[in-house]
């Protein structure tokens, strides 16, 4: 899928991740659903960087369930041994089924009761056996564990009966045209593609997903920025500034050092290196 990795600041270190559409019976609660799965050899560990989308996750994973409320910087995980994840990155107007109050949980995640979810899910992401191969060998088919996950997490969702308002849907509209449309600079722009007043977009963003509207151009400016050094080396970077509307080469160096930790040189220098 194009742009499967964006938000991934180091994709060549990722194990095997996989990112799955909602289907059009949850498309209103989740964007897409995402499972990386590893096997790192004993002794060693797997970090992950992320910037992550500026969105709420509700994720299911071997020991439990979480909500994973908005992050404000990039973070990162370490894997080791073997594991599984799966991930539905939440549309905003999912996020009050599950907390009301987004901004609360900035940076933060929070295990949930959801037995019936978890069992399910576990259930599916369950590695078979063969009865010709010794108790600790496992076999992954081609991804029908991964298919009866998502399935099994989209029918959970079906049976909240989520009915959606027309707020709930205008602050997904929104996050759409922020998320999506490169010419969306400004809180203003946004209110201008949506025919609504900006103070209606800070109320949304403050509902619904607990970021402000500023805070989310940056996360999309910053993702696009990212994804455009590591994959084109050879692209100038005070180009890449102005393509995506930083007033100069500076003023990208200062976010990503402010939000990322480093300048826009040494993460191209480092995402080379796998």
């Amino acid at each position: 899928m194009e742009g499967s990795f964006k938000g991934i600041l180091y994709p060549a270190r990722l194990p095997t991740f996989n990112r799955v559409p909602a289907p059009a019976s949850v498309a209103g609660l989740v964007q897409w659903f995402w499972i990386p799965e590893w096997d790192i050899e004993p002794g060693r560990t797997s970090r992950q960087h992320l910037i992550a989308y500026p969105a709420s996750n509700l994720v299911v994973q071997p020991a439990d369930v979480i909500f994973s409320g908005p992050t404000t910087r990039a973070a990162h995980r370490d894997l080791t041994g073997s594991g599984w994840t799966v991930g539905a990155l939440l549309r905003p107007a999912a996020v009050p089924l599950f907390t009301d109050d987004p901004g609360a949980l900035r940076d933060r995640e929070l295990t949930l009761e959801m037995m019936e979810l978890h069992t399910a899910v576990s259930a599916a992401m369950a590695p078979s056996r063969s009865a010709m191969q010794p108790r600790s060998a496992t076999t992954r088919d081609d991804g029908t564990h991964r298919k009866r996950a998502v399935e099994a997490f989209v029918a959970w969702l079906v049976s909240l009966d989520a009915v959606l308002s027309e707020e709930a849907l205008l602050a997904n509209r929104m996050m759409d045209v922020i998320a999506s449309d490169p010419e969306v600079l400004l809180l203003e722009d946004a209110a201008a593609r949506l025919a609504v007043s900006p103070r209606t977009l800070q109320r949304l963003a403050r509902k619904y997903i607990g970021l402000s509207p500023a805070a989310l151009i940056r996360r999309r400016r910053l993702q696009d920025a990212a994804e455009r050094t590591r994959s084109d080396p050879t692209a100038d970077l005070a180009a890449i500034a102005v393509e995506l509307g930083y007033a100069d080469h500076a003023h990208l160096t200062n976010d990503f050092q402010k939000y990322l930790g480093f300048t826009p040189s040494t993460y191209r220098r480092s995402a080379g290196e796998f």
